[in-house]
């Protein structure tokens, strides 16, 4: 038996983590849920109040857990692990208007939420949240990906089929329309 297909390294692809996991290796999924926890992390926190960050992400994964056997490859894994992401992170939203909770205080969640950070920084968190969720899903993508996942304009451009400068282009408009949510 050959080591290197049975265990999973660094080096391991996506795909052929899926694969192993198809196959029936849960350290294949262990694999994947590493590699993609943190960026999966970011772009939840940047979208969902903190009490909440960790749900989401934990529902993220367990749905990729029950889905995974019907991937069928025709997007890149990390692509179809955002668009679950973002799924998620709709229905906690459908799920909490349902339940028609009265929306969060911005000042009461920011002091609520003190842990390891100041009240003004929470605060100013939830304002960017806010506002990020009253721009067209467009923008709110293009600063998703360059702020919560770090990517240059260049894959974002590979990502949302544009050109570089198009890409660009969106991201100032983008910034523009939130500065102007937030002026508001």
């Amino acid at each position: 038996m050959d080591i290197h297909t049975s265990i999973p390294s660094q080096e391991t692809s996506d795909e052929v983590l899926i694969q192993q996991f198809k196959s029936g290796s849960s350290e294949a999924f262990n694999q994947l849920y590493h590699r993609h926890i943190n960026s999966v992390y970011k772009r939840v926190r940047y979208v969902v109040p903190e009490s909440e960050v960790e749900d989401v992400t934990q529902e993220v994964f367990i749905a990729a857990l029950k889905s995974l056997h019907s991937f069928r490859g025709d997007a890149q894994f990390s692509t179809w692990l955002r668009t679950l992401t973002n799924h998620k992170v709709a229905e906690f939203y459908r799920k909490r208007s349902r339940k028609q909770e009265p929306p969060l205080s911005p000042l009461e969640d920011a002091f609520g939420q003190m842990e390891g950070s100041t009240s003004r920084m929470m605060e100013e968190r939830i304002y960017i949240q806010k506002a990020l969720s009253q721009l067209p899903e467009n923008y709110q993508e293009v600063i998703l990906l360059r702020f919560a996942e770090a990517l240059q304009f260049n894959e974002i451009a590979e990502m949302m089929n544009q050109n570089i400068e198009a890409t660009k282009s969106l991201f100032r408009r983008a910034i523009a329309a939130l500065k102007t949510q937030l002026d508001q």
